[in-house]
């Protein structure tokens, strides 16, 4: 997969990069470009910006100097956290308590991006959430399904690492299984061992979906974008509720477990 960015509207566009897993299965990952309401610029999540791509960047942002900051919003996408700095180094850079351990010479912002300070920061122009009852940074490193999802509220696009999904398969395999809006699959192993985790993870999925009812797209890092015109009718909200369902068996089998 090479760069590509998708521009989603005159406020967001999402690059889509190129990540291989033992270097050689590429699935994927993104970052996305957001123009705020004073005219400044961010990066969800750290990206490596090949010249093409950069240029472009450049030309948007007047050569990185309207680029404000650089948002790390998994604490398991680290890859290109100190490139994507040393591309842009006069911009903010936040992240997860995991990006800041990771990485302690870099110049982190002190609010975290899992924190309600962070949030009010940037809340004119997005609203963010973090899935409850799972684990946000798993004690395995394999398992990756928290992270912080993010909405930007003019375009009404929802910004997701592996969380939400997208799964559009190729070649014949994408026709005879349509694309579709899921969670990511470790939630099993990641959903807290405790009584009333999984009812905290349906509480937050049904409220996610509440809150952000009038989304129109959803940008995944390792499957794909599910934009407006390329939607049938169903809503993402509805998309979503979806996939909350095709949960079902596995938070009823651990309230079963666990309470």
């Amino acid at each position: 997969m090479t760069a590509a960015i998708i521009q989603i509207s005159d406020q967001f566009w999402n690059i889509r990069g190129e990540f291989k897993v033992g270097g050689l299965i590429d699935i994927g990952t993104h970052t996305s470009l957001v123009r705020r309401e004073n005219d400044e610029f961010v990066l969800l999540d750290a990206y490596t910006l090949s010249d093409d791509v950069k240029i472009q960047v450049d030309e948007l942002t007047e050569g990185g100097a309207k680029l404000a900051a650089i948002i790390n919003l998994h604490p398991f996408h680290t890859v290109h956290t100190q490139r994507a700095h040393e591309q842009y180094p006069n911009a903010s850079l936040y992240g997860t308590r995991r990006h800041l351990e990771l990485f302690p010479n870099l110049p982190w912002q002190r609010e975290l991006t899992e924190s309600e300070q962070f949030q009010t920061l940037f809340a004119p122009d997005f609203e963010f959430s973090i899935p409850a009852g799972v684990d946000f940074i798993s004690r395995n490193e394999h398992l990756h399904f928290a992270s912080v999802l993010a909405y930007h509220k003019a375009s009404k696009t929802i910004h997701s690492d592996d969380t939400l999904m997208y799964l559009r398969l190729p070649g014949l395999l994408g026709k005879l299984k349509p694309p579709q809006v899921t969670f990511h699959m470790t939630l099993a192993r990641t959903l807290q061992k405790r009584a009333g985790a999984a009812a905290e993870f349906r509480t937050w999925a049904e409220q996610l979906i509440a809150r952000w009812h009038d989304a129109e797209n959803l940008c995944a890092a390792h499957s794909a974008c599910l934009l407006a015109a390329d939607r049938s009718s169903h809503s993402i909200a509805q998309s979503i509720e979806a996939a909350l369902k095709k949960v079902d068996k596995t938070l009823s089998a651990h309230a079963r477990k666990y309470g």
